[in-house]
Order: C-alpha cells, then structure tokens, then sequence
C-alpha cells in the first residue's frame, strides 16, 4: 500500500546536503521512508518553495516496500552472457617403454631371453632345495621303501654326453642351418638380402663334421620329427611374416655362438679327443659377425610397429624352446 504525501516546508533554514539522506517515520502500522535527494535550500533564497521530496511508504505486516523514483530510474543489470563450457583436454598416456626398447629389437629379446634364463636358474634352485630335502628325510629313514638319491636328476649326470645323441644334435642342427639359409638365399622379399652372405652361416660346417663322423663307420640318420616341425613354423612364419622370421634367425645363430659351441667344444674333449670341429670355426670374431647381423636387424626394426615387435618378443621364447630342444640330444640315451 502506498501513500504519496505532499510537504510545505517554510521558512525552513536552509540547507545544502552534500549527498542525498533518508530519514523514516514509523506508525503503528505504516512506516514512512523520505529520500531527499531532490532537496535543494540554499541560503541565499530562504523564503521560496522547496522542491517536494518523494515519499514512499510500505505496510510493515506484509513487508511490501515501494522503491524511490530515483532507484527506479536506475538502469536493470545486464543478463550474464551463455558461454559455452569450458572444454577439457583429454590427458595425453604416455606408453612404458620395454627395457632395452632404446637400444633396438635385439636388445629387447636379450632382456626376454635373460628372463627366460633367471626363471630357469630358478626352478632349478626349489628343484635342488627340494632334492635335499628328501636327502635329508632318508637319512632319517623318514622314506626307506626309496632308499637313495637319484643319480639321474644330479647335474653332472643330466649333462653327460653320448657320441649318439651328440650326431643326432649335428643332424638335426645341420636340418635347421641349412633350411633357414636357403629360405634367405631363394626369398624375393627385399628385406631378406641383408642377412645373406653374413660369415654366420653353419650348414656347411656341420656337414663337414657329419662326413667325418661317417668316416668314423656312423650311421647318419634322419632329423627328429621336432625339428621338422619347427622348421616348417620357420617356412610359415618366412612367407607370412617376415619380421618374426627374422627373430627366430637372429636367436639361433646367437643361441649357437653362446651356447651350442661352448657345449659342442667340451664333448669334443669327451668322446672325441679333442678334436676341433668345423662348426666352432668362423670366418672372422663371431661375436663381431653377430654384431653386424644385429645392427641390422636393429634397423630394420625401427620401421616395425610395436605390435609387430611384441610378437617377435613372443617368437623368442618359442626359438629357444625349439633350439633347446635340439641342444638336450646330446644328452639322450
């Protein structure tokens, strides 16, 4: 409810507020609010008119105010502005790098084959803890009815070599040299030409070693059913993936430089008198020929995808799987 009063103030002492005041009258059921912002009295003109203040009133039971026509002159806020929400960057995963992945792919597969290595120290370790445990329980007479240790399962037994499983090991390594390098000689894939003609090549020097041995009135036979089997993966794996079949190649030659010579040079010394056999001579260093052999591999691999390079990582363990394999011949009875 609002009450619009008119006042005459005469002979009113004059007055020049410095900024506009309010001043209220309350009653019993009406309150008053005066704003003299258009007050102007000045001394000089005391007898003359003021101009007539606005009064608003409000009813304080409904608490219903009416604004002053001076704030109603003032100008309404401007609506806020409808920005659009702010846009999230997606955070950018940045993939764990595999150790030796700086190095080239052949360093990756000696880290997997160094793995491969720990895992089977390992087991071999519970299986000798294991053996003296049971040693242990029969001295006591804890198990009497197995009496003993088996000779069998002692490491200077597992690896006593027989001259027949050592042909069959030069028969079936000579099957798996000869077969590989003839799968890089005949390719047309471009990629191929340069593991040719590397000085790591060994089919020729076991069969230099088989003719010796035939000399020696020893039947050659035929290669195992395994090897066969692994070397037709190779043939797969040379026309449908080139990339995977040059793991394989690269881990058997560095299998037979670490490994299968150092064994071929101490059953030498067993059963053949020491004899120096053909597949431990090299043309040059054979660790500076398996260095050439992995600089380019190394390049190659920089154009592969890490897809392409996690299944060669797979394709180690199943060449030295196969390879190991071929190298437990000469233990076979």
């Amino acid at each position: 409810m609002k009450l619009n009063m008119t006042a005459a103030m005469v002979n009113l002492p004059a007055i020049s507020p410095s900024s506009p005041f309010r001043f209220s009258v309350h009653y019993p059921f009406y309150s008053t609010s005066i704003l003299n912002s258009q007050l102007a009295l000045t001394n000089s003109y005391p007898s003359k008119s003021v101009r007539i203040p606005v009064i608003s009133c409000f009813n304080s039971t409904t608490e219903a105010s009416t604004i002053s026509s001076s704030q109603d002159d003032a100008p309404a806020s401007a609506p806020p502005h409808n920005l659009p929400p702010p846009v999230k960057k997606k955070r950018k995963v940045y993939r764990r790098m595999r150790p030796g992945e700086e190095q080239g792919i052949t360093e990756e597969m000696r880290f997997v084959a160094m793995k491969l290595r720990e895992k089977k120290l390992k087991v071999k370790t519970e299986k000798s803890d294991e053996n003296d445990g049971n040693s242990d329980r029969e001295i006591d007479g804890s198990d009497g009815d197995e009496g003993g240790s088996d000779d069998e399962n002692s490491d200077d037994q597992t690896w006593e070599p027989e001259l027949d499983g050592f042909l069959r090991y030069l028969v079936d390594s000579r099957f798996v040299f000869s077969m590989i390098e003839r799968m890089v000689d005949e390719s047309q894939d471009v990629s191929f030409a340069y593991f040719r003609n590397t000085g790591l090549e060994r089919s020729e020097s076991f069969s230099r070693d088989l003719e010796w041995l035939s000399q020696q009135n020893m039947t050659i036979p035929e290669p195992l059913f395994t090897s066969k089997k692994y070397v037709k993966y190779l043939e797969e794996l040379a026309a449908q993936s080139p990339p995977l079949f040059f793991c394989h190649l690269y881990n058997i030659y560095f299998s037979h430089i670490a490994g299968g010579q150092v064994i071929a040079r101490k059953v030498s010394e067993k059963l053949l008198e020491g004899r120096e056999l053909e597949i431990c001579k090299w043309p040059g260093d054979p660790e500076e020929l398996l260095k050439g052999m992995r600089d380019k591999l190394n390049a190659l691999g920089q154009h592969w995808s890490r897809d392409e390079k996690n299944k060669c990582l797979k394709e180690t363990s199943k060449c030295f799987m196969y390879m190991g394999t071929i190298i437990r011949l000469i233990i076979m009875r």
